[in-house]
C-alpha cells in the first residue's frame, strides 16, 4: 500500500509542482488579510499584544489551510469526472490508496503554504519566544486541523456534479475565523455572537497555538482544540469512506 500511496502521491505533487501558483493562489488571500488587518485595521484593535501579526497569524493560518484544502475537493472532482478515478480502480492497487494520496498531498501543500505565510509575518514583524517543543506541538495542531479539514473535503470531491459545488463548501471554512478569538477577544463581542465564537472549533484552535507560540497559559484549552480536530476527522473520514464506497459502485 505503502508503494502505490507513493507513486499516486509523486503524481499529484508533481502536478502541483508543475504549476506552483496554486500554492501562491491559496497564500494570497490569507496574506492580504493580514497586511489588510495589521496595517489598516490593526491600530484600532486592542488585543492586549505589542503587535497584532503575533496575535493575529494563528487565525490566518487557520484560512490559509481553510483556503487550500479546497483544492483537494478539485483534484477529486477532476479525477472522478475525467475516468482516471475509474481507471485506478480496475488497477492492482488497494483502493485506499487514492484517497491516502490526495489527502497526504493536501498535508504537504498546506504545509508550504503556511511556511510562505509564516514567512510574510515575519517580515511584518511576527516574532515568537516559543522553544522547539511548542512549535513541534503547534505545528501538530496545525497539521491535524489540515487533516481533518482534508478530509471534509473528500466528500464534496466524490459526490460534486459540478466543480462549483466541489469548492464552494470552503468559503463557510474560510470566514469561520472572523467569529472567532482569531481577530478580537471574544469579550468584546455581543452575548449571542460571543457564546458561538467561544464555543466553535476555530476559536479552540487559534487560541491553542496563541499560547504554545507566545508563551500564554495552555491548561486545558489544547485539549479541547486536539478533541475538535480529531473529532471532525473521524466523523469526516467515515463520510468520505461511504462516499468513495459509492463511487466504487
Amino acid at each position: 500500500m505503502r508503494s502505490k500511496t507513493a507513486v499516486l502521491l509523486g503524481r499529484l505533487m508533481r502536478n502541483i509542482m508543475r504549476s506552483p501558483d496554486t500554492i501562491i493562489t491559496v497564500a494570497i488571500t490569507p496574506i492580504m488579510m493580514m497586511l489588510l488587518f495589521v496595517y489598516v485595521f490593526g491600530g484600532a484593535i486592542k488585543t492586549g499584544t505589542d503587535n497584532y501579526v503575533n496575535y493575529l497569524l494563528p487565525g490566518i493560518l487557520l484560512m490559509a489551510i481553510a483556503s487550500g484544502v479546497a483544492y483537494t475537493s478539485l483534484r477529486l472532482f477532476n479525477d472522478v469526472k475525467s475516468g482516471l478515478m475509474a481507471r485506478f480502480i480496475t488497477m492492482p492497487i488497494k483502493r485506499s490508496s487514492i484517497l491516502w494520496a490526495h489527502v497526504l498531498t493536501s498535508l504537504v501543500s498546506n504545509a508550504l503554504t503556511v511556511l510562505v505565510v509564516i514567512l510574510i509575518a515575519l517580515l511584518m514583524g511576527f516574532r515568537s519566544g516559543a522553544d522547539i517543543l511548542h512549535w513541534f506541538a503547534a505545528a501538530g495542531i496545525l497539521g491535524l486541523f489540515t487533516l481533518a479539514l482534508t478530509w471534509l473535503a473528500v466528500i464534496p470531491g466524490l459526490t460534486a456534479k459540478s466543480m462549483e459545488g466541489a469548492t464552494a463548501y470552503s468559503y463557510p471554512l474560510i470566514f469561520l475565523p472572523f467569529i472567532s478569538s482569531a481577530f478580537v477577544p471574544t469579550e468584546t463581542m455581543p452575548k449571542i455572537v460571543r457564546v458561538f465564537a467561544e464555543n466553535q472549533p476555530v476559536t479552540s484552535i487559534v487560541n491553542a497555538i496563541r499560547a504554545l507560540l507566545y508563551g500564554g497559559s495552555i491548561g486545558n484549552g489544547i485539549w479541547i482544540a486536539l478533541a475538535w480536530c480529531v473529532g471532525i476527522m473521524v466523523i469526516a473520514y467515515l463520510f468520505a469512506s461511504k462516499a468513495f464506497k459509492r463511487q466504487l459502485g
